[in-house]
């Protein structure tokens, strides 16, 4: 994370773009259902199907969470793919989610993350 100062304005800077993108699916995967107060239904629950089997089942399942969820609360983004896959040496799953930024609707943008079950 970086957060260095605006030399102007002294305050913390903003991220724009397909940036602010990314780190909005990333703060949204990682949310879970009742986080956010008074806005319960923010989220995906992910994190609650890591403690489920592991293996392509449960993997397909949380690609599926994954795109309810972009097309449910990121509307700057439209899902081309989420490609999940289980790494079974450290119990993780790859998660790789293709994207369109609405405003970029030539660039496809590639996230990428590990997700893991931490207890």
């Amino acid at each position: 994370m970086n957060f260095s100062a605006n030399p102007v304005t002294g305050d913390v800077t903003t991220v724009t773009d397909v940036n602010a993108v990314k780190r909005s699916v990333r703060n949204l995967l990682l949310t879970n259902h009742y986080d956010k107060p008074f806005h319960p239904e923010i989220g995906s629950n992910v994190t609650a199907l890591l403690f489920e089997n592991f293996g392509p089942i449960t993997g397909n399942q949380i690609s599926r969470q994954i795109e309810e969820m972009i097309a449910n609360f990121e509307p700057r983004a439209r899902v081309e793919t989420v490609e999940c896959y289980p790494v079974p040496e450290t119990n993780t799953y790859d998660v790789r989610i293709y994207f369109y930024v609405e405003n970029l609707p030539a660039e496809l943008i590639e996230f990428q993350t590990l997700l893991e079950a931490v207890r």
